[in-house]
């Protein structure tokens, strides 16, 4: 059902993040595979709540600050969260509807997952529960229909360069992982190599999170080269991420970015992941399970060919979810039948 603001005071959807890219695109993706048009909220917490965990809360809708998105009635009938932060409004707002509102946590809510309707977290992530759904890697908005519009849309943007088309997804600097200047020139020479050995051309695009001396260092190393940089923070214009995933015939991801290569393993396409200085094992077990599933080898330069089936987590957790909804809702009205029986 689609939400109309004008016929229906009361929202179907919410998603409800601090209004990061990654953890907002995923909330969106599984708000559209369920057939929503959401309401998006970007919420701003207060100090000193930003800095406490989620259970140390004690009013969650009042900790937020007004710089941010409101939470307040008409409450939706279904709220997709996702973050730390995130993760006590959620709840605040479950607590009172007295539960009317379905409440869908996306990634590790760093609290007990049972106060939930649903979590949905990555098997990396080792989160448990009745009500936990795990999936290979992140929820992502990647669909046919998507992808064809966006490779459409940024056709022209790319059509001097050479075939095979190499899309290459830059992320950066995390609590994970480090990507310096060195690294990316390393990087960069590896892309030079590549075009030289295969002809290719390469359709390039950064991140927030890229320190500009690394995006820097790569343009120098790729100048000249058969290659379209796109540079968060430096290029006008729309982020053409969706269409040069249409477009490519491989895609080149570095490693610390789940969403990138959850994205790009939905895409069916060869996925190549890129090392980058630091890691951690949850980040390791993620790519493990990319490998094992046949859809990414670590890129050493070479432009093998390869097919598997693509990742479409965001469905079957949708499929999942919607069963879920549909027999809270069943329940509800039997209960209600019971009550009017008895009355």
């Amino acid at each position: 059902m689609m939400h109309d603001s004008r016929n229906n005071p009361r929202p179907d959807c919410w998603v409800v993040t601090d209004g990061a890219a990654g953890a907002e695109n995923q909330c969106l993706g599984l708000a559209e595979a369920l057939g929503f048009d959401p309401v998006v909220k970007r919420i701003q917490v207060r100090a000193p709540w930003r800095w406490l965990p989620p259970d140390l809360w004690l009013n969650p809708v009042a900790a937020l600050s007004g710089e941010g998105d409101a939470m307040a009635p008409p409450w939706p009938r279904v709220l997709i969260a996702s973050g730390r932060k995130a993760a006590a409004p959620a709840l605040a707002v479950r607590k009172i509807t007295r539960g009317r509102t379905f409440t869908v946590q996306i990634q590790d809510p760093r609290v007990p997952a049972d106060e939930f309707d649903v979590v949905v977290a990555p098997k990396h992530d080792n989160v448990r529960g009745d009500n936990v759904i795990p999936t290979v890697g992140s929820l992502t908005r990647i669909t046919e229909k998507r992808l064809n519009a966006a490779g459409k849309q940024f056709a022209g943007l790319v059509e001097s360069l050479p075939a095979p088309r190499v899309a290459v997804l830059v992320g950066g600097r995390s609590k994970a992982y480090d990507l310096s200047a060195n690294t990316a020139r390393r990087l960069g020479q590896d892309l030079v190599d590549m075009i030289a050995r295969y002809g290719c051309g390469v359709m390039m695009t950064t991140s927030r999170r890229t320190p500009p001396e690394a995006a820097g260092a790569l343009r120098e190393t790729l100048e000249g080269q058969a290659a379209v940089i796109w540079q968060a923070g430096r290029d006008a214009g729309e982020n053409p991420y969706f269409g040069f995933l249409a477009l490519a015939d491989h895609i080149v991801v570095t490693a610390d970015s789940v969403n990138m290569a959850s994205e790009a393993a939905s895409t069916g396409k060869p996925v190549h992941v890129v090392e980058l200085d630091g890691g951690r094992d949850k980040f390791r077990r993620f790519h493990a399970q990319l490998r094992e599933l046949g859809a990414a080898r670590p890129f050493d330069g070479r432009l093998e060919a390869w097919s598997y089936t693509p990742l479409d987590e965001t469905r079957r957790v949708a499929r999942l979810v919607r069963k879920r909804l549909e027999a809270r809702e069943e329940r509800r009205q039997a209960s209600r039948a019971e009550l009017l029986a008895s009355a």
